[in-house]
């Protein structure tokens, strides 16, 4: 590779859009290995917008949790991914490490207060700190409200917002310890604004989680904690879009409800994680940082 040159790293099956954000090796800054993310020609995120930072991610073994520690780890970042298959995060972990990265792995059910704050702990005691937490970790399935059992509702509302205050309370001595300034970033869906029909469970929590985040912000940003949250459109390399959209053949519906008219990928929401967590986010909190393609709006308007 000469000089200029880059080895795009973009999920497999998802071409790249003129313009579109990527991670990418550079070899523009004299150092094999170096990761940045560029626009264009022109790098937004060099390799040291994490350094020094430490990040736990809750379900980080696959998905966009995956892609965001990826990201992280990449730009410097030293990050612990957790979840509740120990294999499936330990094997996602020394990946990382075989890439150059810095990470590690811990078995933890977000459900469970003791197992959180001992994930925490591991991460401190592993690091030296914690200066970035992403609750990522939820659950979901399709069900009318009317056949929905109550053990179901509350399933969901115990990984998804349960799961999310639990990460946040246990984290939070530690973030505002962070000489860096902490940051809590929550993945949530505008469907938790708007209503999900069939998806009562997870609509109820997601819409928590936002009002959670802002309460938050508020009564912790005196503490330098900032706390947002991020809401993805359909991603059409994870494998809940591939599964219940695209390999059913309704792709191309799906895809027409974004404005933008088409689905988006794990490094969209994996580069708006980098951002929010990064120092450009700085004066940002309690914000909601909705990466749809638009579809929100088109929602309504139609």
């Amino acid at each position: 590779m000469g000089a200029g040159s880059r080895r795009s790293i973009e999920p497999q099956g998802i071409q790249q859009r003129p313009g579109q954000v990527h991670v990418c090796w550079h070899t523009d800054c004299g150092k094999a290995g170096s990761g940045t993310v560029t626009h264009g020609e022109n790098c937004m995120f060099t390799n040291d917008t994490l350094k020094g930072r430490a990040a736990l991610i809750t379900g980080g073994g696959t998905g966009l949790g995956l892609e965001i520690a990826t990201a992280y780890a990449r730009l410097g970042a030293a990050v612990m991914l957790v979840g509740r298959n120990e294999d499936r995060v330990q094997s996602a972990a020394d990946a990382l490490n075989r890439e150059g990265g810095q990470a590690a792995a811990a078995k933890c059910d977000v459900r469970n207060y003791d197992e959180v704050k001992a994930a925490v702990e591991a991460a401190v005691q592993r690091f030296g700190s914690l200066d970035i937490l992403v609750n990522n970790a939820a659950g979901n399935f399709v069900c009318p409200s009317a056949e929905l059992s109550p053990n179901g509702f509350r399933t969901v509302i115990d990984i998804d917002l349960n799961g999310t205050f639990y990460g946040c309370h246990a984290a939070y001595p530690h973030l505002k310890a962070s000489k860096h300034g902490g940051s809590i970033i929550s993945i949530i869906t505008m469907l938790g604004v708007s209503g999900w029909p069939g998806a009562v469970h997870a609509a109820s929590a997601k819409g928590g989680i936002l009002s959670l985040s802002r309460t938050l912000a508020v009564e912790w940003g005196g503490d330098g904690i900032r706390v947002n949250t991020i809401s993805p459109g359909p991603i059409g390399d994870t494998e809940g879009v591939k599964r219940m959209y695209i390999e059913s053949g309704k792709g191309g519906l799906e895809a027409k409800k974004t404005a933008l008219g088409r689905f988006g990928a794990k490094g969209d929401i994996a580069n708006a994680a980098v951002y929010l967590a990064s120092d450009l986010a700085g004066y940002i909190t309690g914000d909601n940082l909705i990466v749809d393609g638009g579809r929100w709006l088109k929602y309504v308007a139609d």
